[in-house]
């Protein structure tokens, strides 16, 4: 049950908006998809989805092209949400699980264990415009996953969400992840990604400029990150050999350097020059990489 995409373009008239996109994804793995606004994202996902036609290439799911047929196996959420404001989450739910071929009971029974989970019971006959938009984000999640579908697409998930309601859909994500489920999904937030993902792409105007495996990307990145609190000035250390770039914090300077050489250098350098109470050497983040290969920050 691998996911392809072959060569894949789409073109909107003049305007490339994806770019010959290869990619494989592996099953039941959760799969990273940064970018810009405007990289080329949503669009890739709703070709996916057989949403929107490609332009050029092919996408394949265990060797079968993904149309009307699969979509009982895929659940989406989209970045703009889409539920019907006046509607009860009950009908709401039950309506979106029948058209994805479950029937009215087992639906029931599901959102009730999703409502449980998600620590809202009461939320069952209430109508979604009643709800603030951080649990109508849940409510969107549950239609996306109530038909427990072999690959989920997730764009944004956790966009306008607050940090508790945040580690609780990762949670449920995970779990669905362990239950074997593909899982694909964008994210603003590089955290996130990291902390999730084995697998990512980093699409750039439509074409990938970052990937493969994460621990693989961030040891052929090269530079390290070195953190050193002290109570003397380092301000001397931006001209130092090996030294990429310099960020003076209110207790040091966090520096981008091009290995672990360059940080036993500083470290003889400093040692004698007043009291040292951190120095730590780490991996590069994401955000680090992205900003190389794309140009500015995410955020």
């Amino acid at each position: 049950m691998v996911l392809k995409l072959e060569h894949v373009t789409k073109r909107f008239g003049s305007f490339t908006a994806v770019d010959d996109l290869s990619l494989t994804i592996p099953e039941k793995e959760m799969f990273g998809f940064l970018g810009a606004n405007g990289a080329g994202k949503t669009t890739t996902f709703r070709m996916i989805l057989g949403l929107l036609d490609a332009s050029a290439g092919s996408i394949t799911w265990d060797g079968n092209p993904l149309n009307y047929s699969t979509s009982h196996l895929v659940g989406y959420l989209p970045e703009e949400r889409g539920l019907y404001p006046k509607l009860k989450v009950r009908e709401q739910i039950v309506y979106l699980a029948r058209l994805r071929g479950m029937a009215k009971a087992d639906a029931l029974k599901e959102l009730k264990i999703w409502l449980e989970k998600f620590k809202v019971p009461e939320y069952e006959n209430k109508r979604v415009e009643e709800l603030s938009k951080g649990n109508q984000q849940k409510i969107q999640f549950i239609a996306a996953v109530i038909h427990k579908p072999k690959l989920l697409i997730l764009d944004e998930p956790f966009s306008g969400l607050d940090p508790v309601n945040v580690e609780m859909l990762k949670e449920a994500v995970l779990a669905l992840k362990e239950n074997g489920t593909t899982i694909v999904f964008s994210s603003h937030q590089m955290h996130h990604v990291e902390e999730m993902c084995e697998h990512l792409c980093i699409l750039h105007k439509g074409r990938p400029v970052v990937y493969g495996a994460l621990k693989e990307i961030k040891r052929a990145f090269g530079k390290k990150n070195l953190i050193i609190h002290a109570d003397f000035s380092l301000e001397f250390l931006k001209d130092f050999p090996g030294v990429v770039k310099t960020k003076p914090t209110t207790e040091g300077a966090e520096l981008q350097i091009e290995g672990e050489r360059v940080a036993e250098s500083i470290l003889k350098e400093i040692v004698g020059k007043g009291f040292i109470r951190k120095f730590a050497l780490e991996e590069p983040s994401l955000n680090d990489i992205f900003i190389e290969k794309v140009g500015d920050s995410y955020e």
